[in-house]
């Protein structure tokens, strides 16, 4: 009998239970008695929570639409001065989360902000604020996202762009098609699984915003949730409201699913792949092409960047009394906590999954990768209701100690949460790395005598090499800008740098938060560059 015992399915299994119980309860949570507070939200303010919303989500996918398939066409079909350089410099975007951005957006056009400081440098006194636009509320809140995510559909569009054949492209000037004509009936419509996957992407994104949502006060689906915890202190309330979010989320993630399994993200020709051969620019041509990229690498990276560092500059006293060294430790704990559990258990499901092929065990797993569909907020409140459950009714029915001080406030809690909310980008990742790996090479193994877990850790470790730094570095770029989960888990004191900048620009305190924010920039650029190497090879390389 105990011959028999697959250790590995029961590990696999659990692990994806463990992932799978917080996602569940928000649903279980819904059928749940709410407090007299979620029938007077839905007299007043849950239809504006919702239309914000869907405004929010239009809104963006178009900007990132027009951002990420135009400059990821104009980067994989010409040639031009700096073509080089924006292939990798654009992805840069993700260093500077939404938050940031909305910070650095909202200080430069405020009333006596830095537009008006650098109008009366180069112009002397005048009533410059009548004439300096304002970015605030929704429209700003659009733009901030959108230029945070846009890289999401630009790395998507632009693999996608770069496998296309040349005979596909032959085709268009054959039929007498114009450059733009080619573009929009066949380049377009053969990448339209990698761009919808890349507007999925950006769309839950945005859905789980919290912290720019927050700052440019727009009330959202998003904001409901945390105000219903922190103002109201009624889990079932947020979690009500977690329902309908996730309705929206689902919907966006078997968008996805869908569009990545048809996705080939390039086309087979008669004759064989033919390289494509990039178009080179001259002139005014070339010109556009560069301005086109430059104003879209300035506007999502050094735009913010600079404000940070001009904040900085300007005011050195808020470095004072800031523990620069104690956030940097914080955050590089989490990341290596987190990366350590993540690396481990991903490793352990997808193995379980190799040796088992169980069918129940493949359900468990593609519900289990949902968590990264679900916004920080919701997993947060959702894993404080299932430990206050579990604490209530099997706990103390035991007549054990409290749970809740172990999971809730504590860097344990945290790592579980992460590990739920970041657990697809481990498995799959891995998972990606594992289909490389034939079938045949555990037969040999077996045959040479070796045991699965012999298999395991002399074999498949080493195959996998490339796909675990990969992973890690997607993971440390990911916790390095989480907010919310960190804001409702973390235990009391502990910050990052993602928590103090949030605080201080919560407080108005714009300039304060510019320190923590430059520093978390700086090390998120770190991991973006490292990780660009894998992510933007071209199709010659």
């Amino acid at each position: 009998m105990l011959k028999r015992f697959n250790i590995w399915y029961l590990s696999s299994f659990v692990i994806s239970i463990i992932v799978v119980i917080p996602i569940a309860t928000v649903f279980t949570s819904f059928f749940e008695d709410t407090s007299q507070y979620f029938e007077l939200l839905k007299k007043t303010f849950f239809v504006e929570y919702i239309i914000n919303s869907l405004t929010l989500l239009i809104g963006v996918l178009f900007l990132t639409f027009i951002f990420g398939v135009g400059s990821a066409y104009i980067v994989s079909f010409y040639q031009f001065p700096g073509a080089n350089f924006f292939k990798w410099a654009l992805i840069l975007s993700f260093a500077v989360p939404p938050y940031i951005y909305a910070y650095s957006l909202f200080a430069f056009f405020e009333n006596y902000g830095t537009a008006f400081t650098i109008l009366k440098y180069l112009f002397g006194d005048g009533e410059y604020n009548k004439h300096i636009p304002k970015f605030s509320g929704m429209f700003g809140l659009i733009l901030s996202i959108s230029f945070s995510l846009f890289a999401y559909v630009y790395i998507l569009a632009r693999s996608s762009f770069l496998y296309q054949s040349q005979s596909l492209i032959e085709l268009g000037k054959n039929l007498g098609f114009s450059k733009f004509k080619s573009f929009y009936s066949i380049i377009l419509p053969a990448a339209r699984p990698a761009i919808v996957a890349g507007l999925s992407l950006v769309a839950m994104e945005t859905l789980a915003e919290f912290g720019a949502v927050d700052f440019f006060s727009v009330n959202t689906l998003t904001t409901g949730i945390y105000n219903a915890w922190i103002t109201f202190d009624d889990l079932a309330f947020a979690n009500r409201i977690s329902f309908f979010l996730l309705l929206f989320i689902f919907i966006l993630f078997l968008t996805e699913n869908l569009s990545r399994k048809k996705a080939k993200f390039h086309l087979e020709a008669k004759g064989g792949f033919k390289k494509k051969e990039k178009i080179k620019l001259y002139g005014s041509k070339s010109f556009f092409a560069f301005m086109f990229c430059f104003i879209l690498f300035f506007l999502s990276f050094l735009f913010p960047l600079s404000q940070m560092l001009y904040w900085t500059i300007k005011f050195p006293e808020n470095l004072d009394g800031l523990e620069i060294t104690d956030l940097l430790l914080n955050t590089l704990y989490l990341v290596s906590l987190s990366s350590l559990v993540l690396i481990i258990f991903s490793l352990i499901s997808n193995y379980g999954n190799r040796v088992s092929n169980k069918k129940i065990l493949n359900v468990l797993s593609t519900l289990s990768i949902s968590g990264y569909a679900i916004p920080g907020v919701i997993l947060a409140i959702a894993f404080i209701t299932f430990i206050a459950w579990f604490d209530n009714n099997v706990i103390k029915a035991l007549g054990f100690l409290s749970i809740k001080k172990i999971f809730i406030g504590s860097i344990l809690g945290l790592v579980v949460v992460y590990f739920i909310r970041f657990y697809s980008l481990a498995f799959n990742g891995i998972k990606s790395g594992y289909e490389k790996i034939n079938i045949a090479v555990d037969e040999s193994a077996y045959l040479l005598g070796y045991s699965k877990r012999k298999t395991f850790f002399n074999i498949h470790i080493p195959y996998l090499r490339n796909s675990l730094l990969f992973v890690i570095i997607l993971i440390s770029l990911e916790i390095i800008r989480e907010l919310p989960i960190t804001l409702i888990i973390r235990p009391f004191n502990f910050e990052t740098f993602a928590t103090t900048a949030y605080i201080s620009a919560s407080e108005d305190l714009l300039e304060a938060a510019a320190v923590p924010s430059l520093c978390l920039i700086i090390i998120a650029s770190f991991f973006i560059l490292f990780t660009s190497k894998y992510i933007l090879r071209d199709s010659n390389e």
